[in-house]
């Protein structure tokens, strides 16, 4: 056998040993994609289980929302409220002291004396009108003299000892306090009686 022979001796199993690695190698492909494509039932329940999973999201996100809504009305409602009912602190804090300025001047007239008797009338006229607008608005006076001293609505200037008078008791009031819709606007000013 001459060289060429034996070179297509050898040619010729090669060539269906490739042909056969095609095949093989087709095959192998072939099953590799029929494994590697899920099927339909397959996808379906992916799909179901995706749109199942969307769908717990919205509605958690649906919830939050409605939630949300609620408590930003809520808090809406309640600031309409407290402007109507506290509208008019500030008025009345500026108020108040035209109220001591009246009640300091009826201090400082005698009440025996005949030449200020219409003065004096006056002066309580004026003061008790001015009582009667604050009563109207829901501004209330704190006058707590002879009472237990509460820090939460008297401020205490001085403390002085006191027999028969029990300790912390208010025995005088300086400056009225006030309250506007149960707010403190501000607070009584006191004397307040210690142990001698």
């Amino acid at each position: 056998m001459s060289e060429q022979e034996k070179d297509q001796n050898n040619a010729e199993p090669q060539v269906e040993t490739v042909e056969e690695q095609e095949v093989a190698a087709a095959a192998a492909a072939a099953a590799a994609a029929e494994q590697a494509e899920p099927t339909a039932e397959e996808k379906l329940a992916e799909l179901e289980a995706e749109l199942a999973t969307v769908k717990k999201a919205l509605g958690e996100a649906d919830i939050r929302a409605q939630a949300e809504i609620q408590n930003m009305r809520r808090r809406a409602e309640r600031d309409v409220q407290h402007a109507h009912k506290f509208a008019l602190e500030k008025f009345a804090g500026d108020l108040l002291s035209v109220a001591d300025n009246l009640e300091r001047g009826l201090g400082a007239l005698d009440a025996d004396d005949e030449n200020v008797k219409a003065a004096r009338e006056g002066i309580e006229l004026t003061l008790k009108s001015l009582l009667d607008v604050f009563g109207k608005y829901n501004l209330e006076q704190i006058s707590p003299s002879d009472e237990p001293f509460n820090p939460e609505l008297h401020e205490a200037m001085t403390m002085v000892p006191v027999p028969n008078v029990d300790p912390n008791t208010v025995i005088d009031v300086l400056e009225k306090g006030y309250q506007l819709n149960g707010r403190l606007i501000r607070p009584a000013r006191v004397v307040v009686s210690k142990a001698p």
